[in-house]
């Protein structure tokens, strides 16, 4: 709709995966290298990672691109979400086996005639999986089986595995030690910084037809880096709603206001700002004071209070004994007996 308007042949801001806009930033060209050089040293296992919208479909389409021109069969595993039987249904239709209701044990047999047969004249063949992170650990053995597949040349079948971060954790897990230690090549997709930015967009306006980027100012770059991170499918997407707002409104330059306008509608709003780091107050230095002179032993030893005398108890008073009363006898017997008695003797 805005192409007139601003010049272009072609919209330069398409969503769909075009190797023809394909930017080609060290990182992407170290990528697509990989790739290539992988398939053709017959490697085995090949790992692309990559956060969503950072352009692993773009890289797996110019692979496609080159497979094609090279005339290398290949098979392409689009939705991950399989059983081991779609699997090998899959693979029998992308390599034409022509089979009506194909087994595994059918896929196997065509498969491995056919890759003896390339690898006799010198060629391979390719399996390319997309969201390999979704596989399911039935899934994921069975390709693993499939590069057993080999000569003494190397491995008859390259297969590569495309997805997002994810899939590098699930390799790093035990149960799938035995195709971690296959892995020949890997490579990743991080998102651009500021000045790849800004050369990716004025790289998609050339190839649309706009020779020298002028529609969009340097602030209006910062403002799209800062809400896209640097993901090409939401620069993508934000540029293409740019150009179209800009078109709407007359304008030939992107302002800031159409951009805030715009990420507004995209909910594409600026990250929020690190929360200050809140650090305890440093201890006041405690000031010493001057230290004392060392006091002489003898001044410490005249300096102690003399010993004070502890007074004994006094001794217990032990009272006198009480005197005994002497009783006398009377001289004449008082009782009856002894007055009979006197008197029967006389007395």
């Amino acid at each position: 709709m805005y192409n007139a308007f601003f010049g272009l042949t072609d919209n330069p801001f398409n969503l769909s995966p075009d190797p023809a806009f394909l930017f080609r930033s060290p990182q992407h060209e170290e990528a697509l290298a990989n790739l290539i050089y992988g398939v053709q040293s017959r490697k085995g296992f090949i790992v692309l990672t990559g956060e969503v919208g950072t352009g692993k479909t773009t890289m797996l389409e110019c692979l496609r691109d080159h497979l094609a021109s090279h005339e290398i069969p290949f098979a392409v595993l689009f939705n991950s979400r399989l059983t081991p039987e779609q699997l090998f249904e899959m693979i029998a239709y992308d390599f034409s086996f022509g089979m009506t209701k194909p087994s595994k044990t059918d896929v196997l047999f065509q498969l491995n005639n056919m890759l003896l047969e390339r690898a006799a004249a010198g060629k391979t063949a390719v399996l390319i999986v997309d969201e390999a992170q979704n596989l399911s650990w039935d899934v994921l053995e069975e390709i693993r089986l499939l590069g057993n597949l080999e000569n003494r040349r190397g491995k008859l079948i390259q297969i590569i595995l495309a997805g997002q971060p994810e899939l590098d954790q699930k390799l790093e897990e035990q149960e799938y030690r035995q195709l971690k230690q296959r892995i020949s090549l890997r490579c990743r997709l991080r998102a651009f910084n500021l000045q790849e930015t800004a050369d990716y967009i004025a790289s998609r306006l050339a190839r649309a037809g706009m020779k020298e980027q002028r529609v969009f100012p340097r602030v209006v770059l910062e403002g799209i880096q800062a809400r896209t991170a640097g993901i090409p499918r939401l620069i993508n997407s934000v540029c293409d709603n740019l150009l179209l707002t800009a078109f709407a409104m007359g304008a030939r330059v992107v302002t800031p206001a159409i951009l805030e306008e715009v990420a507004a509608d995209l909910q594409l709003n600026l990250p929020a700002p690190p929360a200050p780091v809140v650090t305890a107050p440093a201890p006041e230095p405690v000031i010493a004071g001057p230290v004392p002179e060392p006091v002489p032993v003898q001044a410490v030893a005249a300096s102690v209070a003399p010993p004070v005398a502890v007074e004994e108890p006094p001794a217990p008073v032990v009272p006198e004994p009480l005197p005994v009363p002497q009783l006398e006898l009377p001289a004449e017997p008082k009782g009856l007996l002894a007055r009979w008695f006197g008197k029967a003797f006389g007395k």
